[in-house]
């Protein structure tokens, strides 16, 4: 009878444990057996992202056939989203290893994903921005440039009712990585400073969003004992409570985005003069905010298109798997360090004097601040694109924005 050899590499995996421990080899002569075909494209796969030991050890537990290999996706549309590997443990003792191994895995295709993605980010960003909203896009590009600032930016939306304005806030919250949402007037129970019941103590929307961005809906509705506590907020990052023998300070290191309603309700006429006297606040207030937009009822166009949009059951929704990813991108984004170079400090210097000399065809003085807010939204431009240095174009970016926000009329 002719004898039949088997290699324990051409046995079936179900069949390879129990045939080498018959023939008395076993994991020895496994772990010499050559990887093929999908599993040998997964291992190679897997050591482009992984340490030398680590990768080592996959392609030992697969020729050991303790693991098993799937794939994943990091779900978000927005991006480039291929499929990668990911291991599932055969063997309950490497549970740990294959939890470990994945995420190790998942992070270094996050992190390349990102680093695509930074290439398309000024465009795409802004458009999951509340995109049921139709037109409004230099108000959505600089709200989607605050969710990188690390330093202070604040933004007004002062106009007409049913424009949109609520919906961008909402969206701009949802995107931040940690972030307050409320109203002005403070009727979600705990106001924008804080709100003491006894011993009870409740901190205010502006210290829960500490360190993230503050959304507060119709800002003219702002109670007179909150005014103090927003200045101070977005000047010097804190908030304090004076009432009744009590006496509290909470960081409040936030970036604000804000809605606000014209006297009226709504902006009646155009001419500039005729705004302002319109305008719900004191220059204290206003000028506090490095982007103050005058938004207006849809003209007849938008209003079309809108109502084109509508009864083509068009409106638009984003994932939360991209809002997920936004997120995230936003998270890791803001650990960049960016610098500010010097041979562009003279384009500032030119723009501010600029903006001064044409002061009288704005919404609000120019003072000192803007300055800053420029510097800080260039900042959060390069940031946005994971660069860790200001260009020229980051500037010419938030300057027009800058512009476009200051002429009102």
């Amino acid at each position: 009878m002719k004898a039949l050899f088997f290699t324990p590499w051409a046995a079936p995996a179900k069949l390879a444990g129990p045939f080498v421990k018959l023939m008395g080899i076993g994991n020895l002569l496994m772990r010499a057996r050559p990887l093929v075909g999908k599993e040998k494209n997964y291992v190679d796969q897997i050591e482009k992202m992984l340490p030398h030991k680590d990768a080592k050890d996959v392609a030992k537990y697969k020729k050991q056939f303790k693991i098993a290999f799937t794939e994943a996706k990091l779900g978000t549309t927005i991006a480039m989203n291929p499929p990668f590997a990911q291991i599932v443990a055969k063997d309950k003792e490497l549970t740990q290893f294959a939890e470990e191994t994945n995420k190790k895995i998942r992070d270094t295709v996050q992190k390349r994903l990102f680093e695509s993605f930074s290439k398309e980010a000024w465009e795409m960003l802004p458009t999951i921005l509340a995109p049921n909203i139709i037109g409004m896009d230099e108000v959505k590009q600089a709200a989607a440039l605050q969710l990188f600032a690390t330093e202070p930016v604040h933004i007004l939306l002062l106009g007409d009712p049913g424009t949109g304005k609520t919906d961008i806030l909402r969206s701009a919250a949802q995107l931040s990585p940690h972030s307050a949402f409320g109203l002005g007037s403070g009727t979600s129970g705990v106001g924008l400073v804080a709100t003491v019941k006894g011993k009870e103590v409740m901190k205010g929307l502006l210290s829960q969003a500490d360190g993230g961005l503050c959304a507060i809906d119709e800002l003219n509705l702002m109670k007179d004992e909150s005014r103090a506590g927003l200045y101070n907020a977005m000047e010097k990052g804190f908030v304090t409570y004076s009432k009744g023998g009590i006496h509290l300070r909470f960081d409040a290191r936030v970036n604000v985005i804000a809605t606000a309603n014209p006297r009226g309700d709504k902006f009646i006429g155009d001419d500039l003069k005729g705004i302002k006297k319109q305008l719900p606040f004191d220059s204290a207030l206003l000028t506090r905010f490095h982007l103050v937009f005058i938004i207006r009822k849809h003209d007849l166009q938008q209003f079309s298109d809108i109502s084109r949009k509508l009864v083509r059951n068009e409106k638009k929704t984003v994932a939360e798997a991209d809002n997920v990813f936004a997120r995230e991108y936003v998270t890791f984004a803001k650990g960049l360090k960016v610098s500010f170079p010097r041979d562009l400090e003279d384009e500032i210097v030119s723009f501010a004097e600029k903006l001064k000399s044409n002061e009288k065809h704005y919404l609000v003085e120019i003072s000192p601040r803007i300055v800053v807010g420029l510097m800080n939204l260039a900042k959060a431009s390069a940031r946005m694109e994971l660069r860790t240095s200001v260009t020229k174009q980051d500037l010419q970016r938030v300057e027009k924005l800058v512009e476009n926000s200051l002429n009102a009329a």
